[in-house]
């Protein structure tokens, strides 16, 4: 467990979106992870009802701007839509607060980092100073670039293709009841995303974001997103070339010593149960592929909702909390 109390006086924490999936988890991690000076806000339909936080119960505070913009709060933790975000990120961060926002509505700004701690957690200490606001990715983007990042460091990325089964955790509590209720009927592969041409939005924004977090801004990129049948964890099979020959066990040794993933070796392989409420990427099936040169194969799993939504972004905040507590008499 990693204490939020390391500097001697706790962070004042918001959580926007707190009675929504990933707040809910948002909040289980930051009790977990030692915090306790925490609020929780929400939408004006939720606010007023409570949420679990550790061992006690907080009171949910409507979201407004005036909420957000007084000044009482050192972290703000946002996971809410990509409108809701635009109407309320800037007035948390004119209030003095540094933001994590979980939507999509600042990740391809420019001027604005998008942050995998493992990659390029540096990028969110250079807003510190000025508009104070950093984008979490998206739930597969996450993983995947924290397998590619150390790969391409030891042999250059070329291109990689991508196919991600999604869980319906990804798209809220109402769909997770819904396949609840309806298990084991429905076994349906859906893709549940707007569409940009024949690619959905889901394919085109992983590309977007892997090259923006990589800062490779050529690299290409193919994706098909899927969502499955499952409550919780992503899975992703990968396919990546790269400049130089790569075994599959140069590959896994490499992995093995990469922060925030777990290689499985056979008979073991990665599943969304295995994943589920663990902080890990577990990667497995690592092996060259046949059909490329130069190229490599693998799977991983990932819990979504933690490090692949919630977990992440307290990761970032911490770097800040660090690098201020560095700043301190």
């Amino acid at each position: 467990m990693q204490s939020g109390n390391q500097s001697g006086s706790q962070p004042r924490i918001g959580v926007i979106g707190a009675t929504g999936a990933v707040g809910v988890v948002t909040l289980g991690l930051l009790a977990e992870r030692g915090y306790t000076n925490v609020r929780a806000f929400a939408s004006a339909r939720s606010a007023g009802s409570t949420v679990t936080f550790g061992d006690r119960q907080l009171t949910v505070e409507e979201a407004t701007p005036e909420n957000l913009s007084a000044g009482d709060l050192d972290l703000a933790l946002f996971s809410v839509g990509t409108s809701a975000s635009q109407a309320l990120v800037p007035h948390a961060a004119a209030g003095g607060a540094f933001v994590v926002d979980k939507s999509s509505a600042y990740r391809l700004v420019d001027g604005y980092p998008l942050v995998v701690p493992e990659v390029n957690g540096n990028r969110a200490l250079e807003v510190m100073g000025t508009h104070r606001i950093a984008a979490n990715p998206n739930c597969c983007t996450i993983p995947l670039t924290c397998v590619l990042k150390p790969l391409h460091e030891a042999a250059g990325l070329k291109s990689i293709r991508v196919a991600t089964y999604q869980s319906v955790s990804g798209a809220g509590w109402q769909r997770m009841e819904q396949l609840r209720a309806e298990h084991p009927n429905d076994h349906n592969l859906t893709m549940d995303w707007s569409w940009e041409g024949d690619e959905s939005d889901e394919e085109s924004k992983l590309r977007a974001e892997t090259r923006k977090i990589m800062e490779l801004p050529d690299l290409p990129v193919s994706a098909t997103c899927v969502r499955v049948p499952v409550l919780v964890s992503h899975s992703e099979a990968i396919w990546a070339e790269f400049d130089r020959p790569i075994s599959g066990q140069e590959a896994a040794a490499i992995l093995r010593e990469s922060a925030s993933v777990k290689v499985l070796d056979l008979p073991g392989f990665p599943t969304p149960k295995a994943a589920a409420g663990g902080d890990e990427i577990l990667v497995g099936r690592i092996r060259e592929d046949r059909a490329a040169v130069n190229g490599i194969s693998l799977y991983l799993s990932n819990d979504n909702l933690r490090k692949g939504a919630a977990l992440n972004a307290i990761q970032i905040a911490e770097l800040v909390l660090a690098e201020q507590a560095k700043t301190r008499p």
